[in-house]
């Protein structure tokens, strides 16, 4: 009688004193509910006060039922966030969510905060599967970096690392994380500066950055395990100031496949410890 209508749909929070059994009243309740309305609705129903005294988890009791499994999922999760170190367990039947919570009812903001989570999880305001306007895909993102790049080939870095009329200073930078450098192996004396550190590592104007980090013109050539997060990070860089970084086109698989020199193999089981060190030189990782 107190659902209000949100799209059409119907949503209503109530609150009901503690029960012998909390759990199973509010499930009992929540069929009713679900026979009683056959159209689209969400509801939020919770014991108040003392917890029962069967409550093995000394809480109240909330439940959250729909007839739409995807509206009480959006429902939990949107809970979970406002009754943050609240709930106690939680019960996830699809299309009912049942939760010991501490002190549901003790002030007005537990059921202002319930009525936000049944109207934010039923409406939908913009069609799920249209992009927001402005944004771009991964794609996009990628070819966009890409086309700010003077991208190299596994032996046009190679070169340039190896040429001593090269007139900067060139570095080759592994992004990779350490899993996939132990499933695929490594390229010996490269830099290993996962992706989370490598600006900072390269600001000059930055506490954190290496030692050799002390000018804007470096020739830095990343590179990652097929070359696609390189190019974004490459990118990046150059937001910083590093204007002649790049990265390796198809990244560390097409530096295998041209059987290049330099190749670390994965470590063994037994040698993983010291294979792993035999990756770099100059280690740019975090602690």
């Amino acid at each position: 009688m107190k659902a209000r209508a949100v799209e059409g749909i119907k949503i209503s929070v109530y609150f009901t004193f503690s029960k012998r059994d909390d759990d199973c009243f509010l499930r009992h309740v929540a069929n009713i509910i679900r026979t009683r309305l056959p159209t689209r609705h969400l509801f939020a129903l919770a014991t108040t006060g003392a917890p029962s005294p069967s409550s093995l988890t000394n809480a109240n009791t909330l439940v959250i039922t729909g007839s739409d499994d995807d509206d009480v999922q959006s429902a939990v999760l949107l809970a979970s966030s406002k009754f943050l170190g609240r709930i106690v367990s939680l019960t996830n039947d699809g299309d009912l969510m049942s939760a010991a919570i501490e002190d549901i009812g003790a002030s007005s903001y537990d059921s202002a905060a319930l009525w936000d989570v049944l109207h934010k999880s039923v409406r939908a305001p913009l069609d799920r599967l249209v992009p927001p306007p402005g944004s771009r895909s991964t794609l996009q993102l990628i070819d966009a970096a890409r086309a700010k790049l003077q991208r190299v080939t596994p032996q046009q870095a190679w070169d340039i690392l190896h040429d001593p009329t090269h007139p900067i200073p060139a570095f080759l930078v592994d992004i990779r994380s350490a899993a996939e450098r132990a499933r695929s192996g490594g390229i010996h004396g490269s830099l290993i500066i996962e992706r989370n550190m490598l600006e900072r590592r390269f600001d000059p104007r930055c506490e954190d950055k290496l030692a050799i980090a002390d000018r804007y013109d470096l020739r830095i050539i990343v590179y990652c395990e097929d070359g696609w997060a390189s190019s974004l990070a490459a990118v990046s860089l150059h937001e910083i100031g590093m204007w002649n970084a790049t990265d390796i086109i198809g990244g560390f698989q097409a530096w295998k496949a041209v059987r290049l020199p330099g190749q670390v193999r994965p470590p063994s089981t037994e040698s993983k410890s010291a294979s792993l060190e035999g990756f770099s030189q100059i280690s740019g990782e975090s602690d």
